[in-house]
């Protein structure tokens, strides 16, 4: 059995990276397990050309400690590259260097542990015991506080899962799988970001050269991310703690209302892909290489020697909208969706949720199992989006997520995690009394 544990944190990706680094130093004893060997971003979407759509500086600890040693300030001048980063004037990243960064930011933190799979999480009373497989064997670790934040899982369509192969397969696998394409019908599934990288690499060879890419969307259009000055409040702590006082169900309505300001298509992106198709429309002569379809949605999928996708255009509204598209590879640019690690599964039925099961968190992203009268905490990251807002399940507040936990577990506020007032009012004082004209 090793020491007893104030905080185990399960995952160590972006948020509980965060974390460790805010925590480092602190009069808190602390570990975060990991099952992967080495640390690795999503490197199945590690694309030639692919950038980050969130400013370098919210990176795992500036926004609230500008000082700290995994900034990505120090990693630059760690590296080496700090001027020619500087001559670059990048606006943003590519996702390969941030990847670099947050590997390096882990290699840094002496309480990230590789290769240790929590296996499970029993409840201990005043405590929780982790059974975790780690490199020297199999230890019994106890903690008074968890930390979770696992990541999240590839969002397979339904009709899809039984077809899963080599030929069909989400796109969060690509960049490993390295598909050969040449000369094939590829049908790309999801009108995000990551279906605009995906497009782009396949008509520029990066994988052979295909036949005919189709990229069906959901979507009216191929839209852009809403990244313009005002919509960015949204990702600010102040609009965080308003949209903390909404009722539930108002807060689902604007989660949705708000889904281009964290899920479109970077503007650069879709000039880039308006040049590629003009290009090959009009200078190459080669208009049937792409097509694009959108307000498609997959509604059915079946594999006869090649794969038959069944298509519903909602443009066409109550009419009969079904079509059907041929493709030899099928490529899911689906999204993610929220799951908790299967270690949690004794701890299952008494984790508080809400009538449609999305976890109940307070304002510092704990959790209370139910009939625990300790002070215990089990804070969960990243799978707040109807409780904390659009902002949760992005790295834009990472930092400022890990703070809220580190001043949360030390019970008082070691990071200053508030701002000066800004041009948004997003209530104001209400009257008590309404003058009628």
């Amino acid at each position: 059995m090793s020491d007893f544990l104030d905080l185990a944190g399960i995952g160590a990706g972006p948020f509980n990276l965060a974390v460790a680094a805010l925590i480092r130093g602190k009069s808190l004893t602390h570990r975060f397990f990991e099952a992967k060997a080495e640390f690795s971003w999503h490197p199945g979407l590690m694309l030639p050309g692919a950038m980050m759509q969130t400013s370098f500086l919210k990176d795992l600890v500036t926004p609230v400690d500008p000082t700290n040693p995994c900034s990505f300030l120090a990693y630059l001048v760690e590296k080496k590259r700090f001027y020619d980063f500087l001559h670059a004037e990048q606006r943003t990243v590519s996702r390969r260097e941030f990847a670099d960064y947050l590997s390096w930011a882990a290699g840094r933190l002496d309480s990230v542990q590789m290769s240790s799979r929590v296996q499970s999480v029993l409840d201990q009373g005043a405590f929780f015991e982790l059974d975790v497989h780690g490199p020297n064997g199999r230890e019994r670790v106890c903690a008074k506080n968890l930390c979770v934040a696992a990541g999240k899982k590839p969002n397979i369509p339904q009709c899809c899962r039984p077809l899963l192969s080599d030929n069909c397969f989400h796109a969060l696998e690509i960049a490993l799988r390295n598909p050969d394409v040449s000369d094939k019908r590829v049908a790309v599934v999801g009108g995000g970001q990551t279906g605009a990288e995906v497009v782009i690499n396949l008509l520029g060879g990066h994988w052979g050269c295909p036949r005919q890419v189709v990229w069906a969307s959901r979507r009216s259009n191929y839209l852009p991310l809403d990244e313009t000055p005002f919509t960015n409040d949204w990702f600010t702590p102040e609009y965080v703690d308003v949209f903390r006082q909404l009722s539930p169900r108002r807060r689902e309505e604007i989660v949705a209302d708000q889904k281009l300001a964290s899920d479109g298509i970077s503007p650069a992106t879709l000039a880039e892909l308006y040049r590629l198709f003009y290009r090959l429309a009009h200078i190459e002569g080669d208009s049937g290489r792409v097509v694009l379809l959108p307000n498609r949605a997959l509604v059915g999928l079946s594999c006869r020697g090649d794969y038959q996708l069944q298509l519903e255009n909602n443009l066409l509204g109550e009419a009969d909208g079904t079509e059907w598209l041929n493709a030899d590879i099928v490529i899911l640019c689906t999204g993610l969706r929220e799951a908790l690690p299967p270690c949690l599964a004794p701890l299952q039925e008494r984790i508080p949720r809400d009538e449609a099961g999305r976890l109940l968190l307070d304002d510092t992203f704990a959790a209370k199992l139910s009939g625990d009268s300790s002070e215990r905490c089990l804070y969960f990251l990243g799978t707040g989006r109807t409780s904390h807002g659009i902002a949760e399940p992005q790295l834009s507040l990472s930092a400022w997520r890990g703070a809220q936990v580190v001043n949360d577990l030390l019970g008082s506020e070691v990071y200053d995690i508030r701002q000066s007032g800004n041009f948004m009012k997003w209530v104001t004082q209400r009257a008590t009394q309404v003058a009628v004209a």
